[in-house]
């Protein structure tokens, strides 16, 4: 099994903790990107809004989440021992798998594919954050 990522939080306040944390780094990710790009002021007043830097902390939150990725045996294998309920998408009948676990959430997301496992990891990724994360972590 192989594992991307680091982040995989053991409950609500450890997640809201290193969520709130990437606010700074959020603000200056897409400070930098707006000056590599040469926005002047009053460009950047205009389109660096509040929803463009809370896009960039979700994202930069949702890319640290651990991943697994193993074979489907493997995968089927930590299922069974699992004490979560497992949302899968992909085929059944292809052979790896890519999976996060979200304890505080008594849930994991996965996705199986046959190749291309950085696309299933970014897919599981985008998938834990909106389905296991989003409602928690944002404000409404």
């Amino acid at each position: 099994m192989q594992e991307e990522g680091t982040l995989a939080p053991d409950g609500w306040s450890a997640a809201r903790e290193r969520f709130d944390a990437l606010g700074p780094t959020a603000r200056t990710v897409v400070r930098e990107v707006a000056k590599a790009m040469e926005f002047d002021r009053e460009e950047y007043d205009e389109r660096v809004t509040s929803e463009v830097v809370e896009t960039a902390r979700r994202t930069l939150f949702a890319e640290r989440l651990r991943v697994r990725v193993a074979d489907a045996a493997a995968f089927e294998a930590w299922r069974g021992d699992a004490d979560v309920a497992v949302h899968v998408v992909g085929n059944d009948q292809v052979d790896r798998v890519a999976w996060h676990v979200a304890p505080a959430a008594d849930s994991a997301v996965a996705a199986t594919f046959q190749s291309e496992p950085a696309a299933a990891v970014a897919t599981v990724r985008r998938m834990a954050f909106n389905r296991l994360y989003r409602e928690e972590l944002c404000d409404p």
